[in-house]
């Protein structure tokens, strides 16, 4: 679907530029063609019936891609409902609510479908804490049809502050709105910036109600002129003078000052693979903006004379190189390096990553040193150049999955979440960054339940327990190797079975239902690529 050329847009583009389906099918044949054991890979599977190891095998071959197809709209128009009216900003700043108890606030471009009235209404009779609510939406063509699903994660103001995601249908309290108005300075953002001030006043007010309450049609309206100029003045006014904003289009970065950057300490665990880790090392020296950080290699009992003599080098170098014989645990290597850290900053690097961007380290520290925030992760690309981690998804894929995984790396994501800072339930230890006061207060990784697999998301969910949230910042660019480091035994399946059981005994309940991702996409697909058939149920 071909957009107007307007940055309130840009958050729609993740469907623009996908192939079309001649060109699709011909650029598989030549992949079949160049990769003829991965292509045998997919038949033998969907010959067997294991369809969902087909479909992730075929996004190895062929990369990932959105699939959406909204459902069908209901017929006719809203409902009118006693107490509720719908109104523009402009309108309330002209004429009031009138006698209203709820306010649905909107825009041109958008209209609400029955039965949407009707269900605000009923969330905010069933909840006298909610002061704000937004939902689903789905686009229009010019001719009116359905074209592309808009299913909206839980409210998040690091994420709404990077790219408007919420839109501008949100229904609200009119005391709410009496008491803190509208600022008529921010035209186009005058909403955004409504729900930040009530989250800040009232956390946990705003929230999401998953089901679809409007269309929107950008066809037929262009937002203000003053947009643009209004979204980067919201932002400014949230960084108060300690930082700047960058622009690329629609999409905002908020850049933290760091006047007194801490002692980062980057954490390596290796065992041998003296190339894959002599290329982590060397990458990280290269380009990595940072004053002074101290490298401490974890060593697993390596036996490669090539890789003792690369240790003994790096020894003399300044690294700090740490022995941690034994059986391997990933968790408990990272935790007895951790121990001995003397950074303020925690920056955890598996031996198979690579920097090639030297602003990666900065852009991490820039979120987690903030009061609020736990672990940080970075956007990670394979040797295809396709996204290998985009943030942690929960109960996808049977129980959790990387987001956009296999996905072409320069694209945008699912409502611009691979360029937009948000929020997200878990991000890999394979590039993490957490203070160490906030690393220690958790107790660190559980290498007792999570030895190898999981330790990461434990960790994150931990954190989120104490209070902090886990960020995923895509300005901070680096590329794994995955698994390049890793052998599948009998003994390590075994292990991964148990590490699977322990974080459903522990995690269940939270794996099930991921607030920054939306029910409405089908599980057993990659992430944001498939729609399913669900009607949508409960506020978050």
């Amino acid at each position: 679907m071909r957009l107007p050329p307007h940055p309130a847009f840009d958050i729609l583009r993740f469907a623009e530029g996908q192939p079309g389906f001649t060109q699709r099918w011909a650029r598989r044949a030549l992949l079949v063609l160049r990769h003829p054991g991965e292509a045998w890979a997919v038949l033998r599977a969907a010959l067997a019936g294991k369809r969902v190891r087909a479909r992730d095998q075929a996004a190895i071959l062929w990369g990932a891609r959105h699939a959406l197809r909204p459902s069908p709209l209901p017929a006719g128009e809203a409902e009118a409902v006693p107490g509720l009216r719908v109104a523009t900003p402009v309108e309330i700043l002209a004429g009031g609510a009138g006698s209203a108890a709820l306010v649905v606030l909107t825009a041109p471009g958008h209209r609400l479908v029955p039965g949407a009235p009707s269900a605000i209404a009923a969330s905010f009779a069933a909840d006298p804490g909610l002061g704000a609510l937004y939902g689903d939406a789905v686009v229009l063509g010019p001719d009116g049809a359905p074209r592309l699903p808009v299913l909206r994660p839980a409210f998040d103001p690091d994420y709404l502050l990077a790219a408007d995601y919420v839109g501008p249908v949100v229904a609200i309290r009119r005391a709410v709105l009496d008491r803190l108005g509208l600022d008529p300075s921010l035209p186009g953002a005058e909403i955004a910036d409504l729900l930040l001030r009530l989250d800040s006043e009232t956390p946990g007010a705003v929230r999401h109600l998953p089901r679809l309450l409007s269309t929107w049609s950008p066809a037929a309206a262009i937002p203000p002129e003053a947009w643009a100029r209004s979204r980067r003045r919201l932002a400014e006014s949230r960084l108060a003078g300690s930082g700047r904003v960058e622009a690329a289009g629609g999409v905002l970065s908020l850049r933290r000052d760091l006047p007194e950057p801490p002692l980062a300490s980057l954490i390596v665990p290796t065992r041998d693979r003296v190339a894959l880790l002599r290329a982590c090392i060397e990458s990280l020296r290269a380009h990595t903006d940072w004053p002074s950080p101290e490298i401490i290699v974890c060593d697993n009992d390596s036996r490669g004379p090539d890789t003792l003599a690369y240790l003994e080098q790096l020894a003399r170098e300044g690294v700090r190189v740490l022995p941690c014989p034994g059986p391997f645990n990933f968790a408990a290597m990272n935790n007895r390096a951790a121990a001995a850290a003397r950074g303020a900053l925690l920056v955890f690097v598996n031996n198979d990553v690579v920097a090639s961007r030297a602003d990666w380290l900065r852009r991490m520290a820039e979120e987690a040193l903030r009061p609020e925030v736990g672990a940080v992760g970075a956007k990670l690309l394979d040797g295809r150049g396709r996204i290998q981690h985009g943030g942690i998804v929960l109960g996808t894929g049977g129980l959790v999955t990387h987001a956009h995984r296999h996905v072409l790396g320069a694209a945008p994501g699912y409502l611009a979440s691979l360029r937009a800072t948000h929020r997200v339930s878990a991000v890999t230890a394979a590039c993490l960054a957490v203070e160490a006061r906030k690393f220690r207060a958790v107790g660190g990784f559980d290498a007792d339940a999570f030895a190898v697999d999981f330790n990461d998301v434990d960790l994150c969910l931990r954190l989120e327990a104490a209070g902090y949230r886990t960020l995923m910042v895509p300005g901070a660019v680096l590329h794994h190797h995955e698994a390049a480091s890793r052998r599948w035994t009998p003994q390590a399946r075994e292990r991964h079975a148990a590490e699977v059981a322990a974080l459903r005994a522990r995690w269940g309940e939270r794996l099930a239902a991921d607030p920054w991702y939306h029910p409405g996409f089908d599980p057993r697909a990659g992430t944001y690529a498939r729609v399913r058939a669900w009607e949508g149920a409960g506020v978050r």
